[in-house]
């Protein structure tokens, strides 16, 4: 599985001219399973969506006719709104037009973010060429029960084995997205794909610091910080699956539901 990490600055509120910026960006290197973009890649992070947030679909429409394209998934999410209401959503497109979506559970408070989005209530695993994917958003990084590999009793099978985070996350805090990408990689063997922004937007600082962790801990590539940064690795599925069976850090761990109350 070859994945692209596509790390770069977001126009506010132009979802045409960031299209245009991120076909540029393909350009370069236009072959890989799936590309991953960042959070709200189309607009910026509207925490006030309104105005903002799109209702017509475009941007979703983008990426399903670049996944055609490219005969690749892609991955990001976008600020949506739909009846009346408002979303941070993750959308995770296929060639053949269909399309996940995971709507972002931990809305940012710090930023008001709560205010003005409806929060999502339930977790999203995506199979997609022989691999399973977790999708989460950004401020979700900080939660480690929401993103829980668990074990099937009767297969062993855990029940995914990547998990893709999309971030507008700030340079004040890199140090923490560096460290907690690592940690939810090694307590949950997996591989981890953190693709966060560069630039600036009304209130923050973005420096990037994309990358592809392995289950071990280990950056399998990086970004520059504050460069902009099309890379691609692979995530060996057999590699991961003879970890788990020698060191079977998941089965022994304790096996619980996770009751969502709001």
């Amino acid at each position: 599985m070859e994945i692209a990490i596509i790390q770069h600055d977001i126009y506010w509120a132009s979802p045409e001219k960031n299209a245009k910026h991120l076909e540029c960006l393909l350009e370069q290197h236009p072959e890989a399973d799936l590309f991953v973009l960042c959070e709200m890649w189309s607009t910026g992070f509207a925490t006030d969506p309104e105005g903002v947030a799109e209702e017509n679909k475009e941007s979703l429409d983008w990426m399903i006719r670049m996944s055609h394209q490219h005969n690749a998934a892609f991955a990001g999410s976008i600020a949506t709104k739909e009846d009346g209401r408002y979303f941070n959503r993750f959308y995770f497109v296929k060639p053949d037009g269909s399309f996940n979506y995971y709507d972002k559970r931990h809305l940012f408070s710090y930023g008001a973010e709560d205010k003005h989005l409806t929060q999502g209530d339930s977790r999203v695993v995506v199979e997609w060429r022989g691999v399973r994917f977790l999708l989460e958003v950004c401020y979700d990084l900080r939660f480690p029960v929401w993103s829980r590999n668990h074990v099937d009793k009767d297969s062993g099978e855990a029940e995914y084995d990547a998990i893709l985070y999309v971030a507008n996350w700030p340079t004040s805090r890199i140090e923490v997205w560096n460290t907690l990408l690592r940690a939810r990689a090694i307590e949950n063997q997996c591989y981890v794909v953190g693709v966060n922004r560069i630039g600036q937007d009304q209130n923050c600082q973005y420096c990037g610091a994309s990358a592809m962790i392995d289950p071990y801990g280990r950056a399998i590539v990086e970004c520059e910080r504050d460069k902009k940064c099309l890379t691609t690795a692979a995530l060996d599925i057999d590699a991961l699956t003879s970890f788990r069976k020698k060191f079977p850090v998941l089965r022994d761990a304790e096996s619980f539901l996770l009751k969502i109350e709001d």
